[in-house]
């Protein structure tokens, strides 16, 4: 019998967590960095004020980047931010696929 706390959906719980559409476009982006031998690895973390994909360059250090989903700033700052391994905020914004072009000009370095 399941009690009432794992009856609920996540998102009652205060879990936040990406949708599928969310996941698609981070790991597309993901996908191409891996492709250029740029990337090897992530984490999927869902905590209670905020969904974070972490991007490793090797699973025993720190990440490079953090892809993160926080909801209760979507008013103010915008729900979606991109931080790098040193803590700098590189984009923040409302819409995903916008934050996510900090990785474009990254992609334009790659090729050269």
């Amino acid at each position: 019998m399941l009690d009432s706390a794992q009856a609920q959906p996540a998102a009652r719980r205060g879990k936040v967590s990406f949708t599928r559409a969310e996941l698609m476009r981070i790991l597309s982006v993901y996908g191409y960095f891996v492709g250029a031998g740029e990337w090897r690895d992530y984490a999927i973390d869902s905590l209670g004020d905020a969904a974070v994909f972490s991007v490793f360059r090797r699973a025993c250090e720190a990440p490079l980047y953090r892809i993160e989903k926080r909801p209760a700033l979507a008013r103010r700052q915008g729900a979606y931010v991109v931080v790098s391994v040193t803590g700098a905020i590189l984009n923040r914004g409302q819409d995903l696929g916008q934050v996510l072009r900090v990785f474009d000009r990254r992609r334009l370095k790659l090729a050269t």
